[in-house]
Formats: structure tokens, sequence, C-alpha cells
């Protein structure tokens, strides 16, 4: 899986012609459930983001804590890839592709929206 997303990585910064530069990303999860704590997942990802006129990306990835309430944590692996288009000066689209590896299958999430600015 580590080796895949390596390859992935080093596909698309190759082609990148338009790379603005790595930073570093911490983001934490929490999750509650009627008002009782879940647990939470920690981001620790080093990405790419860049664009060129109205379209936007970025690609990021590294460890990820996952701690459930009262079960011991432990680190995975997790990434996302996403991107955006500002379609006028006011409107724009955007999608995100994550994943987080786990035990058996590794899980995967979208998301897709739409922000309009007044």
């Amino acid at each position: 899986m580590i080796k895949a997303f390596a390859v992935a990585v080093s596909g698309v910064l190759a082609g990148s012609a338009a790379l603005a530069g790595p930073y570093v990303n911490v983001e934490n999860n929490a999750g509650y459930s009627g008002g009782d704590y879940q647990g939470a997942t920690t981001d620790i990802h080093v990405g790419f983001d860049g664009g060129e006129g109205v379209y936007n990306y970025y690609l990021q990835g590294g460890p990820a804590f996952v701690s459930p309430q009262g079960e011991e944590g432990e680190f995975e692996l997790s990434g996302k890839i996403g991107g955006s288009v500002q379609a006028t000066e006011q409107f724009g689209v955007y999608g995100e592709l994550s994943f987080i590896t786990a035990d058996e299958d590794p899980s995967v999430g979208t998301k897709v929206g739409v922000k309009y600015n007044f």
C-alpha cells in the first residue's frame, strides 16, 4: 500500500508543471454521538498544492493516529487528493478523494461541493 502511494505521488509530482510548493497539514477529527466522545483521528500530512488560472489542486498524505474511545490507538496511512475550479468570480466547485488504511480494507471517502461568495 505504501509503495503504491509513493508511486502515485511521484507520478503526479513529475507531471506537475505548476507546482506551488510543499506544505505540512496537521488535522484532528474527533467524533461525538449523543454528546458522548467516540474517538479521534489525527492526520500528520505532507503535501503539495498548485494550480494555474481557475484550476487548483492538492495532494497530501502521511501517518494518521487513530484513537477510538477506550481503546489503544494505532497508526495508519492516510491521504487526500483534491481540486477546485473557480467557474466565475463568485462561484466555485471543489472535490476531494481521501483514504485511510485499516486492518482489512482501506476506507475511502469523497467530498464534493460548491461555494458561492457574496
